[in-house]
């Protein structure tokens, strides 16, 4: 959690100026500028589809996933120290 709050502003940061910077490129017209203008729209679009996935789709995942394993281990360990023929501590 902490690490994700430290690294945000240097990852947004590096993306916003990578795609506005190449924001001029794709929208350049003129001779010979179909070739730059498309690579910067595939550059931009990239940037921005992966950026989104590191930063919310990635960890969202993460957390739904890992819930699930922290029940199980919990009903594990609660099945462990309280199953038959175990004396239950708290009482």
């Amino acid at each position: 959690m902490i690490a994700g709050m430290t690294r945000l502003r240097p990852i947004l940061m590096t993306t916003l100026t990578t795609v506005l910077s190449m924001v001029p490129m794709a929208l350049a017209y003129g001779e010979g500028t179909e070739m730059m203008q498309s690579m910067a729209l595939v550059i931009i679009g990239g940037l921005v589809s992966s950026t989104i996935l590191t930063l919310f789709l990635i960890p969202t995942f993460y957390i739904l996933f890992n819930r699930n394993r922290g029940i199980k281990a919990e009903e594990a360990e609660f099945e462990e120290g309280f199953g038959p023929g175990s004396e239950n501590p708290v009482k």
